[in-house]
């Protein structure tokens, strides 16, 4: 290791614990020796398995300035997760306030791939500030820009009649679908050994650009049962997740995301996940493999034949 650096030791603060990618770096931390504080919202299933698992569990509000500086007490690094909901620039606010008054020293952003000053998603742009905000702290700080979750596979996921189908806005258009596990282990390496990775911004892909026909294809050999792709409008995407009562400010995303995506916002691949992950990342026949159970039955957020 180059003179200067110096891998993390110490205490680990996630937030976003339970969710795909909180709990997979709670799990690779753990499993290197390290200690963890998991942030939560509730005391329920998924919180009580993370405390099962050996991982120091709290409870708070990324909104609430009060818990957020408890969780940081005596933490060394931090990954900072918020949902697509409102209010991420304030809690971006709450949460280097908090971490700079606890002399945190170094924190991993998740951001995502369509993050930039001109975006129309109001979630998108609200990323962007943040980044910017996090780089003007004393912090060393890496931004990780996620493509489409292969996870969003299962969500969209229409099963009728034995066949598979994706009614989805994407046109044409093309990304590499990256796995939650995958961005753990980028997000624990950048956690371990923050210093050369500072004010970096990283966009994670998985290992092949498909578009949603192709992966469409991959889907039905693994799964051995026809699936199809099946390209709607925008309009009718964000009339159906309105009508499932998805929050207005995740629709307003995803229906923006949905036309970057056409432009090729989301396209591309690189080497980030071997290179600092320290492992291929997953395919989409790899990661529908591991997930099979989730395609028995159709996902939650289906677009539904008109």
């Amino acid at each position: 290791m180059p003179v200067g650096r110096r891998l993390m030791a110490g205490l680990f603060l996630i937030t976003g614990a339970t969710g795909k990618t909180g709990r997979g770096t709670v799990d690779l931390l753990l499993a290197g020796g390290h200690r963890v504080r998991a942030l939560a919202h509730n005391d329920d299933e998924r919180s009580r398995a993370l405390a099962e698992a050996g991982a120091e569990v709290v409870f708070g509000d990324l909104h609430d300035l009060d818990s957020v500086t408890a969780a940081m007490q005596g933490v060394s690094g931090a990954y900072f997760c918020h949902p697509i909901l409102p209010g991420l620039v304030e809690a971006t606010v709450t949460f280097a306030q908090a971490a700079t008054e606890a002399g945190v020293r170094s924190v991993v952003n998740m951001s995502q791939i369509s993050a930039r000053r001109e975006a129309r998603s109001n979630a998108a742009r609200q990323h962007w500030l943040g980044e910017r905000l996090l780089d003007r702290t004393d912090l060393l700080t890496a931004h990780i820009r996620p493509t489409f979750f292969a996870g969003w596979l299962k969500l969209w996921w229409e099963k009728r009649d034995g066949e598979g189908y994706l009614r989805l806005p994407f046109g044409e258009g093309r990304h590499a679908p990256i796995a939650g596990s995958d961005q753990s282990h980028v997000i624990a390496a950048l956690l371990l050994d923050p210093e050369p990775h500072d004010r970096a911004v990283y966009s994670l892909h998985g290992p092949v650009e498909l578009n949603h026909h192709e992966i469409a294809a991959e889907m039905s050999a693994t799964l051995g049962l026809p699936v199809h792709y099946d390209p709607i409008s925008v309009e009718e995407f964000a009339s159906a997740m309105t009508d499932r009562g998805m929050p207005a400010h995740r629709v307003q995303h995803l229906s923006n995301v949905a036309v970057d995506y056409q432009h090729g916002i989301f396209a591309g691949v690189n080497d980030i996940v071997s290179r600092i992950g320290g492992r291929a990342p997953l395919s989409v026949s790899q990661y529908v493999t591991e997930n099979k159970a989730y395609f028995e039955t159709s996902g939650p957020l289906f677009v539904p034949q008109p």
